[in-house]
């Protein structure tokens, strides 16, 4: 086995172990450059990375309204719950693309060893 020949971003050497005649792990091999950045893009774009800030505004909105007293202390609980509720929806749907890029990303493993070794071992013949 070999050290990958990539870098971190902090500078420092991966420690990722390669299999001749690979000088590269899945992270810093260019091949993989295109999927990485597709991965990357996905990322970026989801949505729940635009519903956090409003989340957060209506949170800091409900507050200021209870704390001057403009709502009710009742209606602002049910508000709350609702509130939660939401969070608990983006963090379901934040973990399921997690669960989603981890399979690509296993899959993608599986093809590399299965090319560079023809079968894959660790599953039933």
């Amino acid at each position: 086995m070999a050290v990958c020949a990539g870098h971190k971003r902090d500078g420092s050497r991966c420690t990722a172990t390669v299999e001749p005649p690979k000088t590269y792990c899945w992270w810093h091999d260019p091949d993989n450059a295109e999927e990485r950045r597709r991965a990357a893009s996905k990322a970026g774009k989801s949505r729940s990375n635009r519903e956090l800030p409003d989340v957060k505004a209506q949170l800091q909105d409900l507050t200021r309204d209870v704390l001057a007293g403009d709502l009710e202390t009742g209606r602002a609980a049910v508000a709350n719950q609702l509130i939660n509720t939401r969070l608990r929806a983006i963090e379901q749907q934040r973990k399921n693309k997690e669960t989603e890029g981890l399979e690509a990303r296993i899959e993608a493993l599986e093809r590399a060893s299965e090319q560079e070794k023809g079968v894959r071992p660790w599953r039933g013949a």
